[in-house]
């Protein structure tokens, strides 16, 4: 059974969704806030990491597998990006979401197939809240005659970064994470994690992401999380809970339309090897911010 490429273009949804401050905090601590950065995580002052707006995905990526038809055997989470359009509400929110694929790329023979998906989400009131585009690798599925997709050239900056942020994931972060909807059993059983040709369980993708992200915010934009508008990475690599990363960070030319931007990824320490790469994260000012908001 090969592709589906009808897939393309249908709306999948909308689905309804709610989360509390308690949800949030969760998020916090999954992926590595604590005592030092309280405003993740206490309700007294608490404020959103963007990156939990990725968790909205995970009711959408078995019907994305489902609708694409991909080899599940072969898929690998390649890139994600996240489009803030408007600050996450801290105190909570009911949510509609939908979910489409935007397109499918063949690689060619041997070289799997692109599947790059959408997640929009908005605040029940109708407000823009945030846009999630999933890249899958599907390793089993190219060599089909389709449109290779378009080729994008991208450099990370030479020289020393001009920030770095070394973090340690506790070797039980999976299980935390996990409590806020990514219960794959790769990340928690070892046997299966084994079968699948793993060491052990790994690191979910979007949990070493959210790491990252307090990293980009605590150098570019300290204490104002609310100021980010978009993240963007590449998974290189698994990570084994437990092992130290460093995120480095290299200031950029300003986006335009009054938009910081900067270039960013994330290290296994022990490997000396990019678990994420090609990174971008884009901010506006503190006035632009309070502008988004509603």
């Amino acid at each position: 059974m090969g592709l589906n490429l009808d897939a393309v273009g249908k709306t999948i949804g909308p689905v309804q969704s709610e989360y509390t401050w308690k949800d949030l905090a969760l998020y916090g601590l999954g992926v590595g806030a604590g005592f030092d950065e309280l405003e993740y995580v206490y309700e007294e002052r608490l404020k959103a990491i963007p990156t939990f707006a990725t968790l909205s995905t995970y009711d959408f990526l078995t019907d994305f597998f489902a609708a694409s038809g991909v080899n599940l055997a072969g898929i690998v989470h390649g890139e994600h990006e996240l489009i803030v359009h408007s600050p996450i509400p801290a105190g909570g929110a009911r949510l509609l979401s939908e979910g489409r694929i935007r397109a499918i790329y063949d690689k060619g023979p041997g070289k799997g197939a692109l599947v790059v998906a959408e997640v929009e989400t908005d605040h029940e009131d109708g407000h823009k809240l945030y846009t999630n585009v999933v890249t899958l690798f599907a390793r089993l599925d190219g060599g089909f005659g389709g449109d290779p997709g378009p080729r994008e050239a991208f450099e990370m900056p030479e020289g020393e970064p001009d920030f770095e942020e070394m973090a340690h994931p506790s070797p039980d972060q999976p299980l935390i994470y996990r409590l806020s909807g990514d219960t794959f059993a790769l990340h928690v059983d070892a046997e299966f994690a084994r079968s699948s040709g793993f060491e052990g369980p790994i690191m979910h993708g979007l949990c070493t992401l959210g790491f990252a992200c307090r990293a980009v915010v605590k150098h570019l934009f300290p204490g104002e999380p609310e100021r980010l508008v978009r993240l963007r990475n590449r998974f290189s690599r698994p990570l084994y809970p437990g092992r130290p990363i460093k995120t480095q960070i290299w200031k950029a030319e300003d986006g335009g339309e009054g938009v910081s931007r900067a270039f960013w990824r994330t290290i296994d320490v022990e490997k000396d090897k990019a678990v994420m790469d090609r990174g971008i994260v884009e901010w506006v000012s503190r006035e632009e911010a309070q502008r988004r908001a509603f």
